[in-house]
C-alpha cells in the first residue's frame, strides 16, 4: 500500500536533513514553493511538517521571518527519542536486561577510561554530586543517583555521542524488575563501586578506572541474574 503524499514528502525532506545537504539554522523552501515542487496541496505539505516538527527536526515560527527551519540537534530531546525505543523493544520478547547489561558493559567501561583522561574539575564535581547515601533507604532517590552518576561519568568523556547514547539506557523502562528484590547491602556495594570509580578519575587512572567500571557491572549482572 502506497504511503500518503504527507509522509512521502517529510521522507523526502528528513533525508535532505538527516543527510546533511539541508543544515541546522537553514530554512526550508516556503509552503508555496514546497506545493509547486511536489505537486501536492498546501494541506499535504503543512502535514508534512507537522510531522518533522513532532519529531525535532524542525522549527516553524511565524511573522514576517517565519517559516521552517532545520533543527539545530539537541541531545536531550535524541536522548529521549532514543528511550522510547528502548522500552518498545525491551517490553518484547527479543530484550531483556541481560542485552541491557552487555550493552552498558560496551559503551561504560570505555567510557570510565576516556573520562579518567579527559575529566576536568567541573566534571568531578558533578560526578561527586551525584553520590548518594545508602542510609537513606529511599529506592527512587538512589535509582535517579545512579543514573546521574553514569550520566555525569559519560559526559566527562568529552564525546557527546557516549552521553548521548547512555542516557537513554537510564530513562528507559525495562517490564521486568529487578529493583524489588534485591540483597541487602545493595546498594551500600553500589555506592562503594561509584566512590571506587571517582577516585580513578580524580586520578587520572584511566587502567583502574576502567577495571572498577567492569567489576561494577559484573556485580550488578550476578546480581540480577
Amino acid at each position: 500500500m502506497r504511503p500518503p503524499a504527507y509522509q512521502l514528502l517529510a521522507d523526502e525532506l528528513r533525508a535532505d536533513i538527516t543527510s546533511g545537504r539541508l543544515q541546522p539554522g537553514e530554512r526550508l523552501p516556503p509552503e508555496p514553493e514546497l506545493c509547486v515542487k511536489t505537486g501536492v496541496s498546501r494541506s499535504t505539505v503543512r502535514e508534512a511538517l507537522r510531522l518533522l516538527a513532532s519529531q525535532h527536526l524542525i522549527v516553524t515560527t511565524r511573522g514576517v521571518t517565519g517559516g521552517s527551519f532545520v533543527a539545530h540537534p539537541d541531545a536531550e530531546q535524541l536522548a529521549d527519542a532514543l528511550a522510547t525505543g528502548f522500552t518498545l523493544l525491551s517490553n518484547s520478547a527479543d530484550v531483556g536486561l541481560a542485552d541491557l547489561l552487555e550493552l552498558r558493559r560496551a559503551l561504560e567501561v570505555p567510557a570510565a577510561g576516556l573520562a579518567a583522561v579527559r575529566r576536568d574539575d567541573e566534571h568531578l564535581l558533578e560526578i561527586h554530586g551525584a553520590l548518594f547515601d545508602p542510609a537513606i533507604d529511599d529506592l527512587d532517590t538512589m535509582l535517579a543517583a545512579h543514573a546521574s552518576f553514569h550520566m555525569a561519568v559519560a559526559k566527562a568523556t568529552g564525546n557527546p555521542l557516549f552521553e548521548l547514547v547512555v542516557r537513554p539506557l537510564y530513562h528507559a523502562s525495562f517490564g521486568e524488575d529487578v529493583t524489588s528484590d534485591l540483597p541487602p547491602g545493595y546498594w551500600r556495594q553500589i555506592d562503594a563501586d561509584h566512590r571506587l570509580l571517582l577516585d580513578c578519575l580524580t586520578m587520572h587512572d584511566a587502567e583502574s578506572a576502567t577495571k572498577a567500571a567492569a567489576r561494577h557491572l559484573d556485580y550488578i549482572a550476578a546480581v540480577v541474574r
